[in-house]
């Protein structure tokens, strides 16, 4: 198998995504993001948001009254154990099944498994195999 790189932190800045029931989505990502523990970064009553990823209604100020379409997000793991800790809380929260936690064909040791967020948006938790980070993560502080 030849060397794969990956760069994080390059092309997006972040991503929004409008949602018809704020509630239902906020109980979905927040169990999510606490199985691949990622923080929630803040909230209001129409909007939340965790690192890249902002989840507000069409009445946000963001969302200028229009739902985002369907959108597939794949979320990095840690581990098997946090892909198969993902899809368990998506579907408890929420979510349905769009394929269990398994190794896909996409390159040796891709592992990963899918859901329906209350939208219709396919989340993947993905874990790439073993592999060096340079850093955990990229901090940017303005």
């Amino acid at each position: 198998m030849e060397t794969q790189e990956l760069h994080r932190g390059r092309l997006i800045d972040h991503i929004q995504l409008v949602v018809r029931d704020i509630e239902a989505s906020r109980r979905f990502y927040t169990a999510v993001f606490e199985a691949l523990q990622v923080p929630i970064g803040g909230s209001g009553d129409d909007h939340f948001w965790a690192d890249e990823l902002f989840v507000s209604t069409a009445d946000s100020q963001a969302a200028q009254g229009e739902l985002t379409g369907r959108h597939h997000l794949a979320f990095q793991a840690r581990d098997r154990a946090m892909v198969e800790a993902f899809h368990r809380v998506a579907l408890a929260h929420g979510g349905r099944d769009h394929g269990a936690p398994a190794e896909r064909s996409y390159h040796p040791g891709y592992y990963a498994a899918f859901a329906l967020d209350p939208d219709g948006n396919n989340i993947e938790a993905v874990y790439h195999g073993e592999a060096e980070r340079s850093a955990p993560s990229v901090k940017i502080v303005f």
